[in-house]
């Protein structure tokens, strides 16, 4: 395995240095990120062409958060094929269009010094939804409407949403490959890492998942089973990309439901993914049981990482309603993860890296400089 550097101390006054955690570097295999504040993958369903190429709201969207001083910019869930669309008016990865609509999004993040990473995504029994925005319409979209049939480990249904054939094994097969063909399109795209998306209920959380999974083949039953595809996709990927190309691994930590995927389990399948060549895990929660209350508060999610983390011995990013840089700072002081991924904060305030630079008195060298004269005065 390439070196690492991940570290994180108790304090921010150790290691002879003042600087604030969250502004402190850290190297992933070949790649440096300039800081500890990562955006988290947010999806836009914003394709209008409905074709899954990325045009100029990605661009604007994800280029001002790279203005913005974000170490990190993971770009939306990427499906890997036409079929893993959570909607049709979502980003993927499945061709060589878009690849290069990607490509010309990276060279402006990169530009700005962050580093962009992409979400390799499929959304099994979750796919062909209506999107989250621009209609009134929810649920699976029907066939006649210009939805298509979905897929899933195990012919279960999401809540009411249209029921999902299981897949065989040359389903199983087609779908490792189409992860793999679009982790080298997004090494082709100059992306600098990449995520594989094991959360929020989509297909590879279905296989995880004993209550989304109930197959009695090799890839159901046993948590080892459970996993094996899971496992299957990150050694394939790490062997096309090679070494220096940091893999991160999204986990939802739990079910919030009795008999279905819980934070031990992820602890264990986080180990294993390590070794087989993952970096880095990225801890949420939720999203497999339709109409499970998940009980929100600030950082809800961050005692996930922490447990990932001290029990698996794995690097861990937080994520869950951190609002501000004191929070975030805290996080990385008690140890609870190495990095931080924000989402709706970076929506609200795309410069919330520089904001918390000011406010926890780091020091940094990448303010754009046409925004100089917008810096906070002492």
């Amino acid at each position: 395995m390439t070196s690492t550097d991940i570290s994180v101390p108790s304090t921010s006054a150790d290691a002879g240095t003042t600087t604030p955690l969250l502004f402190r570097p850290m190297t992933l295999r070949g790649v440096t990120l300039r800081n500890r504040i990562w955006v988290a993958p947010m999806c836009q369903y914003s394709v209008d062409k409905l074709d899954g190429v990325p045009h100029d709201w990605h661009l604007v969207h994800l280029g001002a958060m790279a203005t913005g001083g974000a170490g990190l910019i993971i770009v939306e869930a990427s499906a890997v094929s036409a079929e893993g669309r959570i909607t049709d008016r979502d980003a993927g990865i499945w061709n060589t269009e878009q690849r290069e609509a990607w490509a010309h999004i990276v060279e402006f993040v990169h530009a700005q010094g962050a580093a962009a990473g992409i979400q390799l995504a499929h959304a099994g029994r979750k796919a062909s939804t209506w999107p989250a925005w621009g209609t009134t319409n929810s649920g699976s979209v029907p066939l006649s409407d210009g939805g298509w049939p979905t897929v899933s480990a195990s012919a279960i249904p999401f809540g009411d949403y249209a029921t999902p054939a299981a897949l065989d094994t040359a389903g199983i097969d087609a779908v490792a490959g189409d992860f793999v063909q679009a982790a080298i399109r997004s090494i082709e795209a100059d992306f600098d890492l990449i995520e594989i998306h094991a959360a929020h209920g989509y297909l590879l959380h279905q296989f995880l998942s004993p209550l989304s999974n109930t197959r009695e083949d090799e890839y159901g039953g046993s948590l080892e089973n459970r996993a094996r595809l899971l496992l299957r996709i990150v050694r394939e990927i790490r062997t096309a990309v090679g070494e220096s190309v940091p893999l991160l691994v999204r986990f939802s930590a739990t079910d919030y439901a009795e008999g279905g995927w819980n934070q031990e389990q992820t602890a264990t399948v986080a180990e294993w993914v390590q070794a087989a060549g993952a970096d880095l895990i990225d801890v949420s929660s939720g999203g497999n049981i339709s109409g499970v209350r998940i009980p929100l508060s600030p950082g809800y999610q961050v005692p996930f990482a922490d447990f990932v983390r001290s029990t698996a011995g794995t690097p861990t990013a937080a994520v869950g309603l951190i609002t501000d840089a004191a929070q975030a700072e805290q996080v990385l002081e008690a140890g609870s993860a190495d990095a931080i991924l924000l989402g709706r904060e970076m929506l609200r305030d795309p410069h919330f890296p520089l904001r918390a630079a000011h406010e926890l008195g780091a020091e940094i060298d990448y303010w754009p400089g046409q925004y100089e004269r917008a810096k906070w005065r002492n």
